[in-house]
């Protein structure tokens, strides 16, 4: 397969102190879910779900939060746009382009948003307008053909979009350069189609910058750490190097009120959290690649290695049987051919009637034409080759081909047998091999994991931080018995109303549904379009 070569990724994550502001509003998200999980708060009101969207929000800019707070200049926002302006000042020469992704703050008109705050700010440094892009202003096939063309010609030198718009099918990787992860999405996937954007076929870039921004003591370290640490789980999936079997749902959901309240509170064990999750994780995949392959072995042992012994010693057993066969009518002169009955006592002769009869055979099956030093000779015509070969079958039988030649064919028949022996000693050595594999395969699977203890170590201080953070699956909510259900579109609002759903409040682009739990299925067949996952 014809290996073409893609741009080396050079990865940058972009730290960033967050604002005073963005820490009591952290904080305040923390009271939020106090009032949620003590129903202190009606839910189409208030609930993890929209908790969760909004301290994504705050780590991605305050004024998503509150229009009227002030521009932090050193917010990710602000380190991104001079990212951005550096990077196209360096890449005039060469007209280099860069995406920027952002999925929670697309164009509006009507309110603040992160794609016109950049978009300004370049412009004000230098940028000329007409450089500049939303994908979102492609609204259909042509305008979107027209504008990546554009990108790879370098006209546009910076195009802004969300994962679900500039993901797969944007083929604007000529020129990139550069590419800024603004915000964490849910899902491994979203990352892997932003990253593919540029690491792609086509580029002329030998190498390229990924830009990922983070702030500080907000949701974001924690949501890249999920993410990472369910691509690393899908990998072993996807790669067979785990025999998990069932993943984790990794669309996206609600943070538990113990997660947020963690987060909020700005508990000193969570480092130790995130990294024991990632090395437990590690351990317990490496555990499982080891009981994957003890599984195997207890199995070939049972199975597959007395099966093979069983074939070869019989193996062994017939060619011992045909070499004393071969060998007791064995002679300096040639000792006969029988075809179809008759004797053919001259070499040549035999030869040419060898020739004749073979020509004669048609069938895949084998036939029997003759017989030779005490060994049947059947022909089968090989119907892929359209040509004959034959089989001198005693015990067992023994494969040769046919030539053209009329003695070189009665040489055949005699070099097949006489090559009856070397065919035993490999069968001998083959054996011995297998019987060795059999008692390895034993003693390996006597030897425990190496690195059993070091998991039961960390899986118990795992357990006791998720115990002291309140995040073990015995302290979650369990009394809840509705979902919310977050969808996107008026067609899935109207079929849900139609089939008796009518239980939901209004957001700015999107309608939360209470829904009883016992309906969760009866949800999912309704809806019509891709949408939030139902959170607890």
């Amino acid at each position: 397969m014809l290996k073409l070569p893609v741009p080396k990724a050079n990865y940058h994550n972009v730290v960033v102190k967050p604002s005073e502001m963005q820490i009591r509003m952290v904080e305040a998200l923390s009271e939020r879910a106090d009032k949620v999980r003590n129903n202190e708060v009606d839910p189409t009101v208030d609930n993890m779900l929209k908790i969760t969207n909004d301290g994504r929000k705050l780590a991605l800019d305050q004024r998503l939060i509150d229009d009227t707070l002030d521009d932090f200049p050193e917010s990710k926002v602000n380190v991104c746009a001079n990212n951005v302006f550096k990077i196209w000042q360096d890449g005039v020469p060469k007209k280099t382009t860069q995406l920027i992704f952002c999925d929670l703050s697309t164009p509006s008109k009507d309110k603040f948003n992160v794609y016109d705050d950049i978009k300004n700010k370049l412009i004000d440094k230098g940028v000329p307008e007409e450089e500049i892009a939303f994908i979102h202003d492609a609204k259909t096939e042509n305008q979107k053909a027209e504008l990546f063309e554009k990108v790879r010609n370098g006209d546009v030198r910076v195009l802004f979009g969300s994962t679900q718009k500039m993901g797969a099918g944007t083929n604007v990787q000529d020129k990139i350069i550069a590419s800024h992860d603004l915000d964490c999405p849910w899902r491994p996937s979203d990352l892997e189609q932003r990253l593919g954007r540029t690491v792609r076929q086509g580029n002329t870039n030998e190498e390229v910058e990924i830009y990922r921004y983070v702030t500080e003591k907000t949701f974001d370290t924690y949501l890249y750490q999920l993410v990472e640490g369910k691509q690393k789980f899908a990998s072993q999936i996807m790669t067979s190097k785990s025999p998990a079997r069932i993943a984790e749902d990794i669309d996206e959901t609600a943070l538990s009120y113990a997660e947020i309240k963690m987060l909020a509170t700005g508990n000193p064990y969570i480092k130790e959290k995130m990294d024991l999750d990632i090395q437990v994780q590690k351990l317990e995949l490496l555990k499982s690649s080891f009981n994957s392959v003890k599984y195997e072995l207890e199995d070939k042992i049972i199975k597959y290695y007395p099966q093979k012994i069983l074939e070869t010693e019989t193996v062994i057993e017939g060619l011992k049987a045909d070499i004393k066969i071969a060998n007791s009518n064995k002679s300096d002169k040639f000792t006969g051919l029988v075809l179809n009955g008759q004797m053919y006592s001259d070499k040549k002769e035999a030869g040419t009637q060898l020739l004749e009869v073979t020509k004669k055979i048609k069938s895949p099956k084998p036939t029997k034409i003759g017989e030779y030093r005490g060994f049947d000779v059947l022909c089968v015509y090989d119907i892929w080759e359209r040509q004959p070969y034959l089989k001198l079958k005693n015990n067992l039988s023994h494969h040769l081909e046919l030539g053209s030649d009329t003695f070189g064919n009665i040489t055949r028949l005699d070099n097949c047998l006489n090559n009856l022996t070397k065919l035993l000693d490999s069968n001998v050595a083959k054996l011995d091999n297998v019987k060795k594999q059999l008692e390895n395969a034993k003693e390996e699977v006597k030897k425990p994991f190496a690195q059993e203890e070091e998991l039961k170590t960390k899986k118990a201080r795992l357990y006791e931080l998720n115990s002291m953070l309140n995040l073990d699956d015995t302290n979650r909510e369990k009394e809840e018995t509705h979902y919310y259900k977050e969808v996107f579109t008026e067609e899935d609002k109207d079929n849900l109303i139609a089939n008796g759903f009518d239980n939901y409040v209004q957001k700015e682009d999107s309608y939360i549904f209470k829904v009883d739990i016992s309906d969760k299925d009866k949800i999912e067949n309704i809806l019509s379009s891709p949408s939030q996952k139902m959170c607890i």
